[in-house]
């Protein structure tokens, strides 16, 4: 004997059954899969043109995202055509802040009164600075941050350094060894004699953003 569908009663009177209800759930426009992201930013969601036009959105706009044990999270919006469109293209450090994982369902909403900070206290995770010397800020935090609009939102974590660099790995992972290696492990340096490097130089033609790091 089957038991009978449970129901309950919408705002408009009419009797729904659940299972009913949590399709229409996930059939709102807002609603929408996450998906992984060709490019490593960790500041911007990417949405199919047509799914931003549903939701009246504009490459730029601010959006909050909301995922799973009442996280959310703040992202700039911007168009990716090869992105299917009942889904959203985030990248891990997004992920981890909204605690889902690929193919989980979340939230998009219109986020247009984001004030500009006067000021921001960001703390470093403690194996992450283990062994590196200098000044943190200018290394890690002014690159990051400068000529950038990047909305942050209190409790996330993020990464900075490298992870906006798209392509290039074989350099970047070069310079990480170059530079990275005698800030985290300088003893490796001294056992066997050899100076670390002071500097590296990136050469080309005009345009190909060239930078001394020193």
């Amino acid at each position: 004997m089957l038991a009978d569908k449970p129901e309950y009663s919408d705002s408009m009177g009419k009797t729904r059954d659940f299972s009913t209800a949590l399709l229409e759930r996930k059939k709102a426009a807002n609603r929408l899969l996450v998906d992984d992201t060709v490019h490593d930013n960790n500041s911007v969601v990417a949405l199919h043109r047509d799914t931003m036009e549903k939701l009246q959105l504009f490459s730029g706009d601010t959006v909050l995202i909301k995922g799973k044990k009442r996280r959310d999270t703040i992202c700039v919006v911007v168009a990716d055509d090869t992105c299917d469109e009942p889904k959203l293209r985030v990248n891990k450090v997004v992920r981890s802040n909204l605690r889902v994982m690929l193919g989980d369902v979340v939230s998009v909403h219109q986020c247009a009164a984001i004030k500009y900070g006067k000021r921001v206290h960001i703390l470093p995770v403690d194996d992450s600075i283990e062994g590196v010397t200098g000044n943190l800020f200018d290394a890690y935090l002014k690159p990051y941050f400068f000529e950038a609009f990047r909305p942050v939102r209190k409790g996330d974590l993020f990464f900075v350094g490298y992870d906006d660099v798209g392509g290039v790995r074989k350099q970047m992972a070069q310079i990480r060894e170059l530079m990275e290696l005698p800030l985290r492990h300088p003893q490796l340096f001294k056992s066997i004699g050899v100076k670390p490097p002071k500097g590296i130089l990136l050469y080309g033609p005009p345009g190909t953003g060239k930078i001394l790091i020193a």
